[in-house]
């Protein structure tokens, strides 16, 4: 095979992976989504899942959203893994390594509409259980962390919608926001490796997810890059704030009855 000829086939497979709509509306999204990732080390599935979810559905949006967040929060490892309190994400990490295949088998099997409802209900459910102000206040145990991990795992493994768990369970220790941040991004970067064995044991990484990674990923990688630098300069309040704001409007806007207003 001659050089021309595999740039053909690549080309002509890419562009048949690609969906037949939506893309610069999921390049905006993915933007949004970074955003909220880096600022916040969390709130990009609540934003992209239901939005993305109504333009390529559910099944798709959940292991493109684990490819490009993997990819591009590499950096954000080093350090959190210094600022972080390993022991207790460690301990959290055991229970999502339970959570997360329930969760793969729930994406896997469900009808897509009913899943995309579901996913729209557990987001604002979550959503209002962080407005609401309540925080778990007690000691940090390992049997109770492990709890969480298995929940958070859960909603990781069938929608990427692990965070509020996490960060509800957190924010209401003695860390202040800068060490919950740490905890959530080095939590993730572990989750995520349990997600993608469940996807690809689920047959979940088909070719529109990488050809639809290979479009997205710069945008989100900006928006990421943005997110992280306001960190800096933002205080607790806003940094609450901004997210509460960004993940309502994500899951209203991607609920299944407005689908006519992504298209």
């Amino acid at each position: 095979m001659t050089l021309d000829a595999l740039i053909a086939g690549v080309g002509a497979w890419f562009a048949a992976a690609l969906p037949d709509h939506g893309i610069y509306a999921l390049m905006a999204f993915a933007f949004i989504a970074g955003l909220a990732r880096g600022f916040s080390g969390f709130g990009a599935a609540l934003i992209f899942i239901p939005l993305g979810g109504a333009i390529v559905g559910p099944k798709l949006i959940s292991p493109i959203l684990l490819v490009i967040d993997g990819i591009a929060t590499l950096g954000m490892i080093p350090p959190a893994w210094r600022g972080a309190n390993r022991r207790e994400v460690f301990v959290m990490a055991a229970g999502a390594a339970l959570g997360v295949p329930a969760g793969t088998a729930m994406l896997a099997l469900l009808d897509p509409m009913l899943l995309r409802w579901s996913i729209t209900i557990i987001a604002i459910s979550l959503l209002a259980l962080l407005v609401s102000g309540w925080r778990y206040h007690g000691a940090p145990s390992a049997p109770l962390s492990s709890g969480v991990g298995l929940i958070a795992g859960l909603f990781s493994g069938a929608a990427q919608l692990g965070g509020p768990p996490v960060i509800a369970y957190w924010l209401g220790g003695k860390s202040d926001f800068t060490r919950v941040r740490a905890n959530v991004v080095l939590y993730f970067s572990i989750s995520s490796v349990f997600s993608a064995i469940s996807y690809y044991i689920g047959g979940l990484f088909v070719p529109a997810v990488f050809a639809l990674t290979v479009v997205i990923l710069p945008s989100y990688v900006v928006g990421l890059y943005g997110g992280s630098k306001l960190f800096g300069l933002a205080e607790e309040r806003t940094f609450r704030i901004a997210c509460y704001v960004l993940i309502a409007a994500s899951a209203i806007i991607g609920m299944p009855l407005l689908d006519g207003v992504l298209r």
